[in-house]
This record gives C-alpha cells, sequence and structure tokens, in this order.
C-alpha cells in the first residue's frame, strides 16, 4: 500500500510532502487499518472553524483521494499524517 500525505498552508505557505510504502513492513496491518479509517470523511466544515493560516492536507491511498484541514481532522486523519510526516500535525 502506498500512502501519500501534502500539506499545503500555514504562514509561510510552504508544502510538504511525504510518502509511505507499506508493502514488507513488520507493521503493515496496523498501517493499513489506519489508512482505511484516514480516507473516510472527516468532522464537518464550517467555514468559521478554519484557522488563519492553517494547514490543508491531501491524502492518497492507493489512488483514493481525501481533502481535510485543520481543525476539521479525524483521529485517523491525525495520526497518520503524523505518522507519515513524522511530526506532529
Amino acid at each position: 500500500m502506498r500512502i501519500q500525505v501534502v500539506r499545503t498552508g500555514g504562514f509561510a505557505g510552504i508544502e510538504r510532502r511525504g510518502e509511505v510504502d507499506t508493502s514488507g513492513l513488520p507493521d503493515e496491518a496496523e498501517w493499513q487499518a489506519l489508512a482505511q479509517l484516514a480516507l473516510r470523511p472527516g468532522l464537518p466544515r464550517d467555514p468559521a472553524d478554519r484557522i488563519r493560516d492553517g494547514f490543508s492536507y491531501r491524502i492518497t491511498v492507493d489512488g483514493r483521494t481525501v481533502l481535510c484541514q485543520d481543525p476539521n481532522l479525524s483521529d485517523a486523519q491525525r495520526t497518520l499524517i503524523s505518522r507519515v510526516l513524522k511530526e506532529g500535525a
């Protein structure tokens, strides 16, 4: 399974990308379960909830993509983003 995360926005507007190929990893099943949960739509978007200079994310798992943004990330999306980008999301 190939998982890609693209983060855009923020104060500086710098794009950040990360990618993980889970094939053969010892925790592959855990990655797959987390990715499937992350592909579900996040919390409902309310334009008033948008954080000025906040981050937007594009999560792609084997060709399926979901778009999400702070603060409307599900727990699974936040965890997956953090793991793929190797930082707190």
